[in-house]
This record gives C-alpha cells, structure tokens and sequence, in this order.
C-alpha cells in the first residue's frame, strides 16, 4: 500500500487512472518520469497532463527536485508527485521545488511515521532562500573605519 505525503500529512491514495512513461506514446491523463528525464519532449502535453509522477531511486540523487522546478517553470500546473526514495528531511524541499504530495511505501512510512513529515510541512515558514532576500534579521554593527 502506498501513502501521499501532503501539508496535512498522511492519505489514502486518490489516483486511479493509468501513469504512462515517455516511451510509450499513449494519451493517459498522468506520466510516470524518471528524475533524469528530458521535459522538453512533453511540454507540448501539459495541458492534457493531470499529473506527473516523478521516481526518486536514492535520497541522494537531487535532480527529481531539479525537474520539478523545471516543470513548473516551463508552465506545467497539473498535479505533480514525488514518489521512491525520499525521505522526511526532503519534504520542504520536494514543496519548494513544486511537488504537490509525496507518495511513499508502507516501509517508509513505518520508519519515518507521519509526525516526521507533519513537522517539515509549515515549508513556507523555514525558507532561509527568503530570510536570505529580505536582508539582515538584526541592524548591523557600527561601521570599523580603518586608521
């Protein structure tokens, strides 16, 4: 049995339709990526895409965040999942980078119970790439002027 990860935690599983991958030229409502893959040989499918899923084979392996961000810059706004190797720690990441769930095994969600994702899912809070725009969080020292 799988789970989806969202903001709100744990869930069934809603999708039931057909995942089609690239090499198979059907007309299914959702692909199935592999992290390494090209999107430029699917953006002119985004329309009739509801939903991407793409497999993250190690925890290590970051380019499944890459093509994420790569697909909503590119305009994809179907539903878009992670699903393989990715672990609790990942979860703020896999949102900033545009995914929508994360689908995880009975396995994982027996290792890292659903109080490990709930606690990275206020994603927007701890983004330190906005902290980092927004300029120092204290005034600064005075200024040393050399003599």
């Amino acid at each position: 049995m799988t789970h989806l990860v969202t903001d709100t935690g744990f869930s069934q599983d809603d999708w039931t339709a057909p995942f089609a991958t690239l090499d198979c030229a059907n007309d299914a409502p959702a692909l199935d990526l592999a992290s390494d893959a090209d999107i430029d040989q699917i953006e002119s499918r985004f329309p009739a895409l509801e939903m991407i899923r793409i497999t993250f084979k190690s925890s290590a392996d970051g380019r499944g965040f890459t093509l994420a961000r790569l697909l909503r810059l590119k305009g994809y706004r179907g539903r878009l999942r992670a699903r393989g190797d990715v672990l609790a720690d990942q979860y703020a990441m896999t949102r900033r980078a545009g995914f929508d769930e994360v689908e995880i095994d009975d396995a994982r969600a027996a290792r890292q119970p659903e109080a490990q994702w709930r606690f990275r899912a206020d994603w927007q809070a701890h983004d330190y790439q906005s902290r980092l725009r927004a300029g120092p969080a204290v005034a600064p020292g005075p200024a040393i002027v050399a003599g």
